[in-house]
């Protein structure tokens, strides 16, 4: 006699169903199978109206010429950047967060308090060359795909244990919730900044920025987020790997990156 089909089955057969049609994407360079659940024009519909959100809330720098140079260098590593339909735009905020940022679709944000970290046009090559990576890579749309099944795997361990003992509920919940988070969401984000490194540093080095200056910068940063007690988090709590692992793996992956500039200056006509 057939079971009925319960309603976890359900969900779990429209997710397999849904993985098996939308996950089959690769990750340009690298060559990565990524889960992509997010179709991509809902994926820029969503960056472009943050962004637009964003830039009502921050306050854009009055620095004409730290602006001019963000515009420059963002414009010449997206001339490289195989994501030909993206609306590229890069603003420098306000802020001294040395950090920065990328939506979908394109739409990079600054913070001037990077730019003393930067220094000079190929420090921020380096920056700006890591994040227009996640945007080719879209891992915008494959965090919010890991969001979304982590989600509807709770919602299905909720529905499996709904009549047991509420204590016995509320670990069950919890154990998912930290257990995902620590092995599998921290995980992915750390997997996608290196990968974004190493794409970042092919695209510098192929929109004629020195390679080498983005180890420079990332020495840089380690010192400063070692004066920001940032060294103290462990690293498997972290969403970005230790600034010495960014190191050593930007190490590793320089000659082949130095071969991109060197291509990038002959073209130029430079010796």
């Amino acid at each position: 006699m057939k079971r009925p089909l319960t309603w976890t089955g359900m969900v779990l057969g429209m997710v397999g169903l849904a993985g098996l049609m939308l996950s089959c994407a690769t990750v340009p360079e690298t060559g990565r199978t990524q889960l992509r659940l997010i179709p991509p024009g809902e994926e820029v519909q969503l960056g472009l109206q943050s962004f637009e959100q964003l830039k009502k809330q921050l306050p854009v720098s009055k620095d004409t010429a730290a602006r001019a140079m963000v515009e420059k260098v963002g414009r010449a590593i997206a001339s490289v950047a195989p994501l030909p339909d993206a609306q590229w735009e890069f603003v420098l905020f306000e802020s001294p967060e040395a950090n920065a940022f990328c939506l979908p679709g394109g739409k990079v944000g600054v913070y001037t308090g990077i730019l003393p970290i930067t220094q000079n046009e190929a420090g921020l090559a380096t920056v700006l060359g890591h994040e227009v990576a996640h945007a080719v890579a879209r891992h915008g749309a494959e965090r919010l795909s890991h969001e979304w099944l982590r989600e509807l795997g709770g919602q299905v361990l909720a529905a499996s244990v709904a009549r047991s003992d509420p204590r016995a509920q509320q670990l069950a919940l919890l154990a998912y919730g930290v257990g995902t988070e620590v092995g599998a969401i921290l995980p992915y984000s750390r997997l996608q900044e290196s990968e974004a490194d190493h794409m970042g540093l092919l695209y510098m080095a192929r929109a004629g920025y020195d390679p080498r200056e983005a180890v420079k910068f990332w020495q840089r940063f380690a010192a400063y987020n070692q004066q920001q007690g940032g060294a103290r988090v462990p690293a498997w709590l972290r969403t970005h790997p230790l600034d010495e692992t960014r190191i050593r793996q930007l190490e590793q992956w320089m000659p082949a990156a130095l071969a991109e500039y060197e291509k990038a200056q002959s073209s130029r006509g430079v010796r």
